[in-house]
């Protein structure tokens, strides 16, 4: 027997690919014996890539390659990298394959190839038996290379790869391109696999019984079909007891029409006079029991739960836009210099001099606790495997406490008076209904919103704040503004820039929480607000700032989340803000 060139694991089994992909024991048992070619980077469309051929033998670890050279100047060059270890991988090219999921179960193998880098961590070379005279150097007998990281299906192909995977969905997907029967198995989980494994190994045992059967000189009358899902084992001569692949092909052309394995595997099994029971299997005497196994669970789209919540894009604008200080008791203080008290006067020679009058205002604001309160049971924390609860639990009271300290200071907290949870707006001073020294009240006069835009324009003449400004409104009255047309039918604002600059402001902001506390007072409601927030001053002492506490009740074994901040907030320069409301006893719009 001639000896091989060199040899070595072509795949190993149980080994996560880099694809993915995962390698089982006897994938390839229909493979041993034969002989494949010996490929250089698996460029088998080139004459000149071909290096020799491969033997292979099935082993329970893996598929073993004994690897002949043959003599053209490629093999030669091939030899000479392997003896000097500047390659030491192999990979294989392999289609048909049968898979659960990533796990490759059957496929055959048509090339073995050197290759740079492969996919599988487990492959490696072992024997070398040609001498490095061959290329004027000393004999080496024998070698173990080890790949690292290579064999099977290599990172070189992947174009291989993708021809062998649209040529598998060819096969199973009809024209249509309905969901596979692949598909849907790649969701199983591991008890799942196991049971669709025992059902198509006890059908290839089925076949080969009746194969030999037919090939057998000495009838066998006793012979009858087993059914794959008796329990006990026991051969069932009914036919409508037996799952044949006839039934199995049967159920796989229902499933592309319905586009349910389940759906179609019942309907079939109940067409054949099986009664479903309670278990979610069927009915004793009828061989089959808990059919669930063989379907998949349903499987979360996101890792975490989705929040059901507003549109929160308009808080980190107004929380990052305000000023903020060190210090938590913000002290305003204004000379209104206005009134004619105040003006330059003239002088008549012999006439007394009269002092200049005006008042001095000042406003203090001290500092309010805002908290959000969490428990989870220690139980659930550990139970809850595929997700970090905590953390999520975290970000939602984050999000959630941020959400109400932006409400507090634009519109306030909108709960009643006499709410114990309610944020002192003595504290949090909110905007829309600070005093009009600070924050100057217009009730538009009219209902149409070419109107309106013309009005919130004449009224900044009143405003007094830094003048980078942006108007705070609902969805609803954004939307009527950029669907207003002019005379032929064209919008007159195209984009919110454009709208921005129609109004003269800067930005245009809408904010969810508006349509829920549009009630300004008893005869009006609140239309928009516009400031420039660096006129509104957030102060927290230190300590005072955002902190979050974790505790846990050994008593009821629960563990406990507190975020808090304290802090106040306030306009602290007169008529920084213009607040625009509509009356609703005259069906002004709102």
């Amino acid at each position: 027997m001639t000896q091989p060139d060199f040899g070595g694991y072509a795949t190993k089994n149980d080994v996560t690919c880099s694809d993915g992909r995962t390698i089982r024991r006897d994938a390839f048992k229909h493979d041993h014996g034969k002989v494949v070619p010996l490929v250089w980077q698996h460029g088998s469309n080139d004459p000149a890539n071909i290096l020799g051929h491969a033997e292979l033998e099935n082993r329970e670890d893996g598929v073993y390659a004994r690897c002949y050279f043959n003599d053209s100047g490629n093999a030669k060059n091939a030899k000479n990298l392997i003896i000097h270890k500047a390659i030491n991988s192999l990979s294989i090219y392999a289609n048909k394959l049968g898979q659960i999921g990533k796990d490759v179960m059957s496929g055959t193998i048509r090339e073995v190839s050197l290759v740079l880098s492969g996919a599988n961590p487990g492959a490696l070379i072992d024997t070398i038996s040609f001498a490095h005279d061959e290329f004027g150097d000393d004999e080496i007998d024998e070698a173990i290379i080890y790949s690292g990281e290579s064999l099977s299906h290599s990172e070189e192909v992947k174009d291989d790869v993708q021809e062998q995977e649209k040529e598998e969905k060819e096969i199973a997907h009809e024209e249509g391109g309905e969901e596979t029967i692949g598909d849907i198995l790649a969701t199983l989980n591991d008890k799942q696999k196991a049971a669709v494994g025992v059902l198509l190994e006890n059908m290839d045992d089925d076949d080969e019984e009746d194969e030999n059967a037919e090939h057998s000189d000495k009838e066998d009358t006793s012979m009858g079909k087993r059914n794959v899902f008796d329990k006990d084992g026991e051969e069932q001569n009914d036919k409508n007891d037996v799952l044949t692949h006839d039934d199995f092909v049967a159920i796989q052309e229902a499933a592309r029409k319905c586009g349910s394995f389940k759906e179609a595997f019942m309907t079939h099994m109940e067409d054949k006079g099986f009664e479903l029971s309670h278990a979610g299997g069927f009915a004793a005497g009828y061989g089959l029991e808990n059919v669930g196994y063989l379907f998949p669970d349903a499987q979360k789209v996101a890792g975490t739960p989705t929040f059901i919540k507003r549109d929160t894009g308009w808080v980190g604008g107004v929380l990052n836009g305000c000023r903020h200080t060190p210090f938590s008791r913000i002290k305003s203080m204004a000379a209104d210099i206005t009134p004619d008290e105040a003006r330059a006067k003239g002088y008549v020679t012999g006439n007394e001099k009269t002092e200049e009058v005006f008042e001095l205002l000042t406003r203090t604001t001290t500092p309010t606790t805002i908290y959000k309160k969490q428990k989870l049971d220690r139980d659930d924390v550990v139970d809850i495997t595929d997700m970090d609860v905590v953390a999520w639990l975290k970000a939602e009271m984050r999000m959630m406490l941020d959400e109400e300290i932006a409400r507090a200071v634009l519109l306030g907290d909108g709960r009643s008076a006499l709410s114990e949870d309610k944020i002192s707006a003595t504290n949090i001073r909110p905007i829309a209904f600070d005093d009009n020294l600070y924050a100057h009240k217009v009730e538009l006069a009219n209902d149409a919103v070419v109107d309106i835009i013309d009005e919130i324009l004449r009224a900044q003449e009143n405003y007094k704040g830094s003048g980078n400004t942006t108007f705070y409104c609902s969805q609803h009255v954004m939307m009527d503004m950029l669907l207003l047309k002019d005379t032929q039918g064209y919008r007159v604002y195209k984009t919110k820039e454009e709208l921005a600059a129609g109004l003269g402001v800067n930005s245009i902001v809408p904010v969810p929480v508006m349509t829920d506390s549009t009630v300004y007072d008893g005869t009006h409601e609140l239309y928009g607000v516009i400031v420039d927030l660096n006129d509104y001053v957030i102060g927290a002492d230190k300590g005072g700032a955002i902190n979050m506490f974790d505790d846990f009740d050994i008593d009821y074994n629960q563990y406990k989340y507190l975020i808090e901040t304290r802090i106040s907030g306030a306009l602290v320069q007169p008529k920084s803000a213009l607040v625009f409301v509509t009356d609703t006893t005259s069906g002004a719009m709102g």
